[in-house]
């Protein structure tokens, strides 16, 4: 007994050592999207401001596909020493683990939260060929022309949404799954597909008159697209579930490195520059304390499986 009291102070004093000369090399982000993606920029932008004052370089990992389940697998899978951590999303933090029987990995138990990142404005996109100025009249004609029209999903809340759509209007689509969103609007601008749920990211070509955005799913309209009306202000329901990004490590990183973690991307998150680069990609920035970040997490899980089911999603 006496060896094992012996033996834990030991390790406690060990990780108390290791959180104090923390960071000794480079910390990575593992980002569950491909480079040019929204979550990608907003990876950079933070890392590089972050590594200023973490005194150590802050490299991005990208490892796209299977729904975030990669990035995520791998993570969970990473030494707990704060040194690999990955910026997850309500995708692969909340829709996978809500939307299977059996999950990759449980988010309660195989993650440290670290930081909230923020959250994500998305809108409905069309290619202009496609004959509906409005959200109703995409409704009115796809019901119109069931089988006939093609959706891309670069992400997991591009299929809960679209999914949330053709349950609730009995829509009858092809959905055509991508590894991100720069693949999916490539061919939505070609009319390779009608339709697709992203970020801001095509708000440049909409812009431009390469796409329309026939809605915002967000609670009040956008400051990047103010003419482009919410779900509610199309008699829609508002969405309950948070559509989020944060900062999560494998599971048993040390309090003291989580604390170092936490504080300086929020100060990276705080910055003037950081904040103006961020909100032109359509994404709002929430930095918060780890337990106000770690709450969240579980509550949105909870949301997410009560969102799958009303969406009629199988649960694989």
């Amino acid at each position: 007994m006496r060896l094992m009291k012996h033996l834990a102070a030991a390790l406690l004093l060990a990780a108390s050592h290791a959180a104090a000369q923390f960071p000794a090399k480079a910390v990575t982000i593992v980002v569950p999207f491909p480079p040019g993606a929204t979550t990608d920029t907003i990876a950079r932008v933070i890392a590089q401001q972050a590594a200023t004052t973490l005194g150590r370089p802050v490299v991005i990992d990208n490892k796209p596909g299977a729904e975030g389940m990669l990035a995520a697998q791998d993570v969970a899978k990473a030494a707990p020493d704060g040194y690999r951590i990955m910026l997850g999303t309500s995708g692969n933090l909340s829709v996978v683990p809500a939307s299977r029987k059996n999950p990759p990995y449980d988010v309660a138990t195989d993650f440290t939260p670290i930081a909230d990142v923020g959250r994500y404005q998305f809108f409905l996109y069309a290619n202009p060929e496609l004959p509906a100025k409005t959200f109703r009249e995409f409704i009115d004609y796809a019901k119109a022309n069931p089988g006939k029209l093609s959706y891309g999903t670069g992400n997991n809340t591009g299929v809960i949404n679209m999914a949330g759509f053709r349950t609730a209007h009995g829509l009858d689509m092809v959905h055509v799954p991508y590894k991100g969103e720069p693949p999916a609007i490539v061919d939505l601008l070609a009319g390779r597909v009608q339709v697709m749920v992203a970020t801001g990211i095509g708000i440049p070509y909409a812009r431009e008159g390469r796409l329309k955005m026939l809605v915002a799913l967000l609670p009040a309209r956008s400051p990047l697209a103010p003419d482009v009306p919410t779900l509610a202000e199309t008699g829609q329901k508002d969405l309950e579930v948070i559509l989020f990004a944060g900062l999560v490590g494998p599971a048993g990183v040390p309090a003291g490195v989580v604390e170092r973690l936490n504080r300086e991307f929020n100060a990276a998150m705080n910055n003037a520059d950081v904040i103006a680069q961020i909100e032109k990609l359509g994404f709002t920035l929430t930095p918060a304390r780890v337990d106000t970040f770690g709450a969240m997490l579980k509550d949105q899980l909870a949301v997410y499986r009560k969102a799958v089911r009303d969406a009629g999603l199988p649960i694989e």
